[in-house]
């Protein structure tokens, strides 16, 4: 048998988008592969409850697992650090590391990467999220030179009801962030919550708008295969990040 590449993914329980479409991306890989592994997130807010499903003693059982299917790489398919702090990824890729031996990402840290490697200091942000989780991201986009020039959100607390979202509110969204930031045109858009559909919309997007667009579920399978050692460019078709 020819050499495999596996993937493997940490995901919110009450995501219903990532799996379908990173396995959609991956269909172009026949040597690829993604595996999931889901641990409790019902809810995105900044109360007690919320924050705690972020423990990494939770996310580290279900790397644990993903590490039995010998997966090289781990990654995880959530925003959570963007309102958390980014810190904590970089904390949550080093346990994982300690714990499976496998290489680790994250959808908000490959995003982070690219913004910075492609000199972007204006962002404009698409989300779900509620008004205070939003305020956090802005803030802690803010603490890297990246200022958030247009945002809109959708004041969404239930992580289910964000898989919910239509393509045409998606739509709607990044549209009012083109239109919305007068002289400060964003210079990338980012599609930011693994649970909402941006990632088909991304190519017909950066056609409409001649701007970089980022989908979160798109950043984390873009650095795995980074790490993976694969060609992103093979996905090209699923946007200009898969070119760099």
């Amino acid at each position: 048998m020819s050499a495999r590449t596996l993937l493997g993914m940490l995901t919110p329980s009450s995501n219903t988008t990532l799996e379908p479409v990173t396995a959609a991306m991956l269909a172009d890989l026949p040597e690829a592969s993604a595996h999931f592994g889901r641990f409790r997130v019902t809810e995105i807010a900044l109360s007690a409850d919320a924050l705690a499903q972020f423990d990494n003693r939770e996310i580290l059982a279900a790397a644990e697992l993903l590490s039995h299917a010998h997966c090289q790489v781990i990654g995880w398919n959530g925003t959570s650090s963007s309102w958390l702090g980014f810190d904590t990824d970089r904390t949550l890729c080093a346990a994982i590391e300690a714990r499976t031996g496998a290489r680790a990402c994250t959808s908000v840290l490959a995003l982070n990467e690219v913004l910075q490697a492609t000199g972007v200091q204006r962002l404009g942000l698409v989300t779900p999220y509620l008004d205070d989780v939003q305020a956090a991201i802005v803030r802690n986009y803010a603490s890297i030179g990246i200022d958030c020039v247009a945002e809109r959100h959708l004041r969404l607390q239930d992580n289910f009801s964000f898989s919910d979202v239509s393509a045409e509110q998606i739509r709607g969204m990044v549209r009012d962030v083109m239109h919305d930031s007068g002289t400060q045109r964003p210079e990338a858009v980012t599609i930011l919550c693994t649970n909402l559909r941006g990632a088909t919309l991304v190519t017909e997007l950066e056609a409409e708008f001649g701007v970089p667009v980022y989908d979160s579920i798109a950043t984390v399978v873009w650095k795995s295969l980074k790490l993976a050692g694969l060609d992103t460019r093979r996905l090209a078709h699923w946007g200009s990040l898969f070119s760099l």
